[in-house]
């Protein structure tokens, strides 16, 4: 899916809903070595965790940087740059990208929020300029977690946040009073489905009590315009900066040169231990 694939259709439907979902953008050999990437990714030890409500625990691995890895790939490829362009009506970069782990049995929910509800409160971004697109790793489910969305709740605007577990949540006065007059929307996506959401959209998500896994990268943008308007912090999201678009075949390029360099890693012998 490009710019010039984008209906008009579809675009009347983000307007109304907030959300765009895009069934199979990526097909079963890029999700096939993107969760495989993924699950051998010693680097996703340094995910970190966050607490619900409840004590439930979901983790995530944030990157502020891109690299010559499938991950960057997918956040520079045309399929979601040039759609992600169509929908925010301006130049995009880069804002950060990460990968959800909401694993069996343990995995926690995510409170009621809006992305620019963090990203106005941490990150000095002025507008709501800004969305995600979200893609499904695993199978995602009502059992095991799937994304929930309230259609139409970015008409709304900015909502008060404040401290829900571990996490920052959305005002649920508020809250409650959307889901009375707009609908509950549980995203349920195979592999390779794409979820494209503004920073607006109220969402959430429950615990995983299901015995299957459920990943997902989800890659976050914000528009040219709305550059934020002070210097973020060491370590917070980045400015603008151009975003060097990839062409979607980079996607099995680097993740097949990635893939074969893992394995070659994991054949060499490893150094022998002196004994006790």
């Amino acid at each position: 899916m490009s710019s010039n694939r984008v209906s008009k259709e579809q675009i009347a439907n983000w307007e109304r809903d907030g959300y765009l979902l895009v069934r199979r953008m990526f097909d079963a050999e890029e999700m096939e070595l993107l969760i495989t990437i993924a699950r051998a990714d010693r680097d996703m030890d340094k995910a970190s965790a966050r607490k619900d409500a409840q004590g439930g625990v979901s983790r995530l691995r944030l990157r502020n940087e891109l690299y010559d890895d499938i991950y960057s790939a997918f956040v520079r490829c045309h399929r979601i740059v040039d759609t992600m362009e169509v929908l925010l009506e301006d130049e995009i970069y880069h804002f950060h990208h990460k990968m959800m782990l909401k694993e069996p049995l343990v995995g926690g929910a995510w409170e009621w929020h809006q992305d620019y509800g963090y990203w106005y409160k941490f990150n000095a971004a002025l507008f709501p300029d800004m969305a995600s697109c979200m893609i499904a790793v695993d199978r995602a489910t009502k059992e095991n977690g799937c994304l929930q969305v309230i259609r139409g709740s970015h008409k709304m605007g900015r909502i008060e946040h404040g401290v829900t577990g571990e996490q920052t949540g959305a005002d649920m006065e508020r809250v409650e009073a959307a889901l009375q007059r707009m609908e509950l929307v549980y995203c349920e996506l195979e592999p390779g489905d794409a979820l494209f959401f503004h920073a607006n959209l109220l969402h959430r998500s429950d615990q995983n009590r299901s015995a299957n896994s459920r990943w997902s990268l989800i890659c976050c943008y914000n528009t040219k315009h709305n550059n934020l308007f002070k210097p973020v912090p060491k370590g917070g999201h980045p400015d603008y900066h151009y975003l060097e678009r990839w062409p979607d075949s980079k996607i099995k390029e680097i993740g097949r040169r990635q893939l074969a360099e893992m394995e070659q890693q994991r054949q060499q012998p490893q150094p022998a231990t002196a004994g006790a």
